[in-house]
């Protein structure tokens, strides 16, 4: 990221630091918003949202997802279906 940005890994690091961010934290928000999107908007199965979203295994997306959102992404998309069909 830093050398798309034309700056030393440091000074991404410092900026991000003085917005009070860091990347895993963009990157955290990133990931949430794209398995959101496609939790809401495909039929795809939870363990390819979890790897088109970047997660190796679907447990630590599951995981990582519950924590993000407070509930597990099955049950998230059930909520979401149940609303929209009301």
């Amino acid at each position: 990221m830093a050398e798309t940005l034309r700056l030393t890994p440091q000074t991404l690091r410092r900026r991000l630091r003085d917005e009070g961010r860091g990347y895993q934290s963009i990157k955290d928000s990133l990931r949430r918003d794209a398995a959101i999107a496609f939790l809401e908007n495909t039929d795809l199965a939870l363990q390819q949202v979890a790897l088109r979203v970047g997660f190796s295994e679907p447990s630590t997306f599951h995981r990582a997802f519950k924590k993000w959102t407070g509930v597990a992404p099955g049950e998230y998309r059930q909520r979401q279906m149940m609303g929209a069909a009301a």
